[in-house]
């Protein structure tokens, strides 16, 4: 009886659409779940943010330089109470957080999904056509793969300079490696099996099996994997804004925000730092956890 009710169930979850089985094993389990309405809100926050909050932290005429550096809770000359404190430009910090997340998710998302057509079409080309085609891709992904991911984009930014785009870019060709070593191994797997010696039988275009056979079936994994690289995107961002070589003084970055508040933090006025750094760990921790649940429900191994 106890097998029966257990082949049962096995049966039952193999036939279960992939979407509900996503949404059950991060409902399942209090970590995801949590780390999920946490993005949602912070997403929500940022998209709302020129709606919410009560200046443009960028907008020179909407900052009064006699509010600088006014501690949390203080209320300034124009009358706006600063719950989270200004900073040395005297711009409101919940503001500017808010205004820092949405370049933040924006660099994040759409490095990610740049790195991954990328990545995703060399490993196709190199697992369907092999030979020196496979040699070849594989031995750019493994030069690629052999530098820190932070060299090769400090290096690009020097060569085409700052701004979100250019750090895109840069992210981008950081990431696509990974991609591609995945993609490769999971269509290597899907091509011996007999419906693409099917296709390859009936005389298919190369364009139509690589796009409506290989890829549907090899990109699952692939993307499971870039649910994670999305925190590793936005943390790198941070990572070069901190360090000058990332978006200009002009835009929102939560890296830059936490680097204008450096030289504060020694002086007692850690707001400007801290709170930035804090929206930053909440970030990429909740993706990390939502991620790696994810990895783990799927059995996915990263790169």
């Amino acid at each position: 009886m106890t097998a029966d009710i257990e082949t049962f169930a096995k049966t039952a979850e193999a036939n279960t659409p992939l979407r509900m089985q996503v949404l059950r094993n991060i409902r399942n389990r209090p970590t995801a779940s949590g780390a999920a309405i946490a993005i949602a809100i912070l997403v929500l926050l940022a998209l709302l943010a020129p709606v919410i909050t009560p200046q443009n932290p960028y907008d020179l005429a909407s900052l009064s330089v006699m509010d600088n550096r006014l501690a949390p809770g203080e209320t300034g000359m124009t009358g706006i109470t600063y719950w989270l404190g200004t900073d040395a430009q005297g711009r409101d910090m919940l503001s500017a957080i808010l205004y820092g997340l949405r370049t933040s998710l924006l660099v994040g998302l759409t490095a990610t999904a740049g790195a991954l057509a990328i990545g995703s079409v060399a490993g196709l080309l190199a697992a369907h056509f092999g030979g020196a085609v496979d040699a070849l891709l594989m031995r750019i992904v493994d030069f690629m793969l052999g530098f820190p991911s932070i060299l090769v984009a400090l290096i690009l930014l020097s060569s085409i300079g700052r701004g979100v785009d250019k750090v895109v870019v840069a992210i981008m060709l950081v990431q696509w490696a990974q991609y591609a070593r995945l993609m490769r191994a999971a269509a290597l797997v899907e091509r011996r099996k007999e419906y693409i010696e099917a296709a390859l039988n009936f005389g298919l275009p190369t364009r139509h099996i690589l796009l409506f056979h290989l890829l549907p079936n090899s990109i699952g994994s692939v993307l499971v994997v870039a649910s994670i690289s999305v925190a590793s995107a936005i943390t790198l961002e941070a990572t070069l804004s901190f360090l000058g070589v990332g978006v200009p003084v002009t835009q929102p970055s939560l890296g830059l925000l936490i680097a204008n508040g450096f030289e504060f933090l020694l002086s007692g006025q850690y707001w400007i730092a801290v709170f930035p750094g804090i929206a930053l760990v909440l970030l990429v921790m909740s993706l990390n956890l939502l991620g790696d649940r994810l990895r783990r429900s799927f059995n996915v191994r990263g790169p």
